[in-house]
C-alpha cells in the first residue's frame, strides 16, 4: 500500500495561507492534490476562495468548527473517504489540510498519526506554517497559538515581504521559537519548498549547522523562554527496542511538555535501513523503514521540540539510554526496570 503524504498549512489570522496555498497549486505539478479547507463559523468562505487545479481533485469544505478541536472528526472521516476513492482507483499524489488561523496544529497531525487505517494510507510530509512580515511579530507576542503554529513547523514562509520586508525582530523571534527552521520568503522562488513530499524524517540540520555526533547544541540565548527545539544524536547502532523505550518514557512522563519528536534512528537489527519515528505529544505514528540510506553516513539523528525548561532532562534520558554514562545520571537498566525512576513519580 503507498502511503500518501499529507501537508498541513497553518497559520495565524491574515497570515496570508490561502494567497500561498493558491500559489502553489498554479506552479504546476499539483493536478492529483485533495485540498482540505476548514472553516470557522457557520458561513466559511475560503474554500471560495482557493482556485482550484484543472483535472485535480475538488475542494472538500468542513465548516463545523475549529479542525484542532470538533471537526477532528470530520477530518478523519474525509480522510477515510479520500482512502476509499484510492482503493477504487483514484490517482492522489498528495493532500493539502489549510488550518483556521486559530487552531492549534498538534491535534491535526495527530489525527493523521494516530488512527488506524488511515496511518497506513497517509503519513504527514511536513507542517507549513505562514507567518505576516508585517503583522507577524505581533501575533506571536500576544498568541500562543501564533507561536505553536511556528515551534512545530517543518517549514516557515514570510508572506506579504512585497509591503513590509521582514524586520530583523521578527527574524529573530522566529529563531528564538524554531532555530532548526530557516524561513523562505513567499515573494521569490521560495514559496515552492513549501510543499515537498520527500520524506522529512531525515532530521536535517537547520542551514549552516554543522554535521556533528551526540549531542548539538545550539545557543541557549536564541531559545524562545517556553519553547525549545534541538537535535539528540549518536553515532553508534542502537536496538530499536531501546529508542521505543526512551519514546515511551517521553511521553509518559511529558505528555504535554513534548510537543514534537521526529527523526531517523539507526538500528542494529537493520543497519542499512533507517527506521523513522514521528511523535506529537503523547501519539506516535507506527514506525516506518526507509529504503536506505541515501548516501547519507548512518546515525541516529532526532529532532525534538520541547516546552518548560525540559532539554537536560530529555537529553540526560537519550544520553542514559544510549549508553553514556555519567556519576550523577542513572543508566538505561535503572530507567526502566525502576518505575520510581521515572521523573515527578
Amino acid at each position: 500500500m503507498a502511503s500518501v503524504p499529507v501537508h498541513v498549512v497553518t497559520g495565524f489570522l491574515g497570515a496570508g495561507k490561502t494567497t500561498l496555498l493558491n500559489r502553489l497549486l498554479a506552479a504546476g505539478g499539483f493536478a492529483n492534490t485533495a485540498v482540505i479547507i476548514n472553516e470557522f463559523g457557520d458561513v466559511g468562505i475560503d474554500h471560495l476562495l482557493v482556485e482550484a487545479v484543472e483535472g485535480g481533485e475538488p475542494m472538500i469544505e468542513l465548516s463545523d468548527g475549529c479542525l484542532c478541536c470538533t471537526v477532528r472528526s470530520d477530518l478523519v472521516d474525509t480522510l477515510f473517504q479520500i482512502n476509499e476513492r484510492i482503493e477504487a482507483g483514484a490517482a492522489l499524489d498528495r493532500v493539502v489540510i489549510e488550518t483556521t488561523g486559530l487552531a492549534d496544529p498538534a491535534p491535526v497531525l495527530q489525527a493523521v498519526m494516530a488512527t488506524p487505517g488511515l496511518n497506513e494510507r497517509f503519513h504527514v510530509a511536513s507542517l507549513v506554517t505562514v507567518v505576516c512580515a508585517a503583522t507577524g511579530l505581533a501575533s506571536l507576542e500576544d498568541h500562543e497559538e501564533a507561536r505553536s503554529q511556528v515551534a512545530l513547523a517543518d517549514r516557515i514562509v514570510l508572506t506579504k515581504t512585497d509591503l513590509e520586508p521582514a524586520s530583523d525582530a521578527l527574524i529573530a523571534r522566529l529563531a528564538a521559537i524554531n532555530p532548526l527552521v530557516e524561513p523562505v520568503d513567499a515573494a521569490g522562488d521560495g514559496f515552492v519548498l513549501a510543499l515537498d513530499d520527500s520524506s522529512l524524517a531525515q532530521a536535517r540540520p537547520a542551514a549552516g549547522e554543522p554535521h556533528g555526533h551526540h549531542h548539538h547544541h545550539h545557543d541557549v540565548n536564541r531559545h524562545d523562554a517556553s519553547i525549545e527545539a534541538f537535535t539528540l544524536t549518536h553515532d553508534a547502532q542502537i536496538t530499536a527496542a531501546t529508542v521505543e523505550m526512551f519514546a515511551d518514557l517521553l511521553r509518559s512522563s511529558m505528555p504535554r511538555e513534548l510537543l514534537r519528536m521526529k527523526g531517523v534512528v539507526w538500528t542494529t537489527e537493520k543497519p542499512d535501513r533507517p527506521l523513522v519515528i514521528h511523535g506529537v505529544q503523547s501519539v506516535f505514528h507506527p514506525p516506518v523503514r526507509l529504503d536506505s540510506w541515501k548516501g547519507r553516513e548512518p546515525e541516529t539523528r532526532l529532532v525534538v521540540i520541547a516546552r518548560n525548561g525540559n532539554r537536560a532532562h530529555i537529553e540526560g534520558l537519550f544520553a542514559a539510554f544510549t549508553g553514556q554514562i555519567a556519576p550523577d545520571r542513572p543508566d538505561r537498566q535503572a530507567l526502566t526496570d525502576n518505575p520510581l525512576a521515572i521523573p515527578g513519580m
